[in-house]
């Protein structure tokens, strides 16, 4: 009787945490859809969707990374959009976006 207790604990905490990594995923696939948007489009675009960037990096090719901070249930959020001397954002990178 214990065994069969035990063992469907153990399913029901496997499903669970499939569950939790499939919202994971659809978020994250969520996140990157809407931040792919901003590609090719203006640097004015972006500031005028997000506002003016907590951090401007300067990278060595020349492109300006514009980096975006949020926090959401304390998990820090970071978004990057890497920018053209045309000011055309060109890539992005984002973290603990959900």
């Amino acid at each position: 009787m214990s065994r069969i207790l035990i063992f469907f604990l153990i399913i029901i905490l496997i499903s669970g945490c499939k569950t939790v990594t499939q919202k994971v995923d659809e978020a994250s696939e969520k996140e990157t859809k809407r931040l792919s948007k901003f590609l090719k489009k203006t640097e004015s675009d972006l500031k005028m969707e997000f506002g003016n960037p907590d951090l401007i990096e300067q990278g060595k090719s020349k492109n300006k990374t514009l980096v975006y901070y949020d926090s959401k249930f304390k998990i820090k959020c970071e978004r990057r959009f890497e920018v053209d001397q045309k000011s055309i954002v060109v890539a992005f990178n984002s973290k603990n976006c959900f």
